[in-house]
């Protein structure tokens, strides 16, 4: 998993029909790669999210289909250091 900011949207004319419903996102990970991520709990530009990148695991949040490799799962409210 990783910790990335939300920076926009990605919009496309043309896409896989089982991402209707579903926003894509563009996010920036704490490493500093840019992702483009599937939204399944409605953020916004600017928070901080978890990203899961386990293909299986996204496999089976979304019953498979479309097919996604990046897939926010949560909205993180506060890091702390240990």
């Amino acid at each position: 998993m990783l910790l990335a900011k939300v920076l926009g949207s990605v919009v496309a004319d043309q896409h896989h029909p089982g991402y209707d419903g579903y926003r894509l996102l563009m996010v920036r990970s704490d490493a500093g790669e840019d992702v483009i991520a599937v939204d399944t709990v409605g953020v916004g530009v600017g928070e901080q999210v978890l990203i899961l990148r386990e293909g299986n695991g996204v496999r089976q949040i979304l019953g498979g289909e479309p097919p996604v490799r990046s897939l926010i799962v949560g909205v993180v409210d506060e890091v702390m250091e240990s």
